[in-house]
């Protein structure tokens, strides 16, 4: 019998977030939109969880990266046609969050945790390098040759350089997303574990779809309210003062909780290749589908994009593929890597607020 918080949960928050948009986000309100925040969180986790135990791994993982980039990308594209020039590093400040968030947080946070649970943990090689590789080359691409491009100035690109790239990120997504499902599903899927609770029975296909709807609810709702919050936040950031890419970092958190959080308790599970089936997924997803999305938004609408980024934002960008190369490379993991990642994300997240 499905518990009643499961769907109670994603209906408060959606409450809370209809009334927050009706009625303003007031101090009192926007605490209580904090909480229903978190709750739509934990239960777009639960229902994640539900969907991956009946479709099977690596479906499961691909059904939250999914959902979460498509729902991202639409409020990336929503907040760049209301704001204009004041918007046009958005979509730079939000991958790059994301790709940093991701590979050195996340992945750093589900090694460290894994480490300390189970001392050493293994994954399948050939399906997290290939996600890597894919990975560095559209970030390449989208945050970085920018700069050196001498058609446009000032990061940008010219609307044929824009649409090669957007083609690009596309067919490299959807390629490896064939790989992960068709080709090679053997790569994603974890070992078989007969004591993980993953094999018990699995729920009827009508429970997987109200799961599914209740899911979809859920980061609908994550990412309403964090876009509710975000004045709240920036003036919290503006009191604080801090940088104004400190809002997109914390933004970015917020939409991408869900996929950190079930990530983690993957790893506690001794279920690393599922956390590393989310991780690299939703990096490339939050490329491969942002980036033509908002690329064709920009030529249609003339709306100003600035892709590249800084010279402190390459370096910290390089580094954490470079540690991300070395701990992806031999299939085991423990403490020690996670910890290195860690700390880049410490750095990224210092930086950003002592520039």
């Amino acid at each position: 019998m499905t518990a009643a918080w499961t769907w109670l949960t994603p209906a408060v928050s959606s409450a809370l977030l209809v009334v927050a948009i009706a009625a303003g986000a007031t101090p009192p309100l926007a605490a209580l939109c904090g909480i229903g925040l978190i709750g739509a969180v934990i239960a777009a986790v639960h229902h994640a969880e539900v969907i991956a135990h009946r479709v099977g791994e690596p479906f499961g993982t691909l059904v939250l990266a999914v959902a979460v980039t498509v729902i991202e990308a639409s409020l990336i594209l929503s907040m760049m046609l209301a704001g204009g020039e004041d918007m046009a590093v958005l979509t730079r400040d939000t991958i790059y969050a994301a790709v940093m968030i991701i590979c050195a947080g996340v992945v750093g946070l589900c090694i460290l945790v894994g480490g300390l649970a189970h001392h050493e943990q293994s994954f399948r090689v050939e399906g997290a390098g290939a996600g890597l590789a894919a990975l560095i080359v559209m970030s390449a691409l989208t945050l970085v040759l920018p700069i050196f491009t001498t058609s446009t100035p000032g990061g940008t690109y010219s609307p044929a350089q824009l649409g090669f790239v957007a083609v690009t990120s596309a067919a490299l997504w959807a390629i490896f997303v064939f790989i992960q499902t068709v080709r090679h599903r053997d790569y994603f899927i974890p070992a078989a574990d007969a004591a993980d609770p993953i094999h018990a029975t699995p729920p009827t296909a009508t429970a997987a779809w109200a799961s599914f709807g209740l899911l979809v609810v859920s980061l609908v709702t994550v990412v309403g309210l964090a876009k509710v919050l975000s004045p709240t936040i920036e003036s919290a950031v503006a009191a604080a003062g801090a940088p104004r890419a400190v809002v997109g970092i914390v933004i970015a958190g917020l939409v991408l909780l869900p996929e950190g959080w079930a990530a983690t308790r993957a790893a506690r599970r001794n279920r690393l290749q599922t956390s590393m089936n989310l991780a690299i997924g939703s990096a490339l997803a939050s490329i491969g589908l942002t980036i033509p999305v908002v690329a064709m938004a920009s030529l249609a609408f003339h709306l100003p994009l600035v892709l590249g980024l800084d010279p402190k934002g390459l370096v910290l960008l390089a580094v954490t593929f470079l540690v991300s190369a070395i701990t992806l490379g031999t299939g085991r993991t423990h403490m020690m890597q996670g910890a290195v990642h860690l700390v880049i994300f410490a750095a990224f997240l210092f930086l950003a607020m002592v520039p």
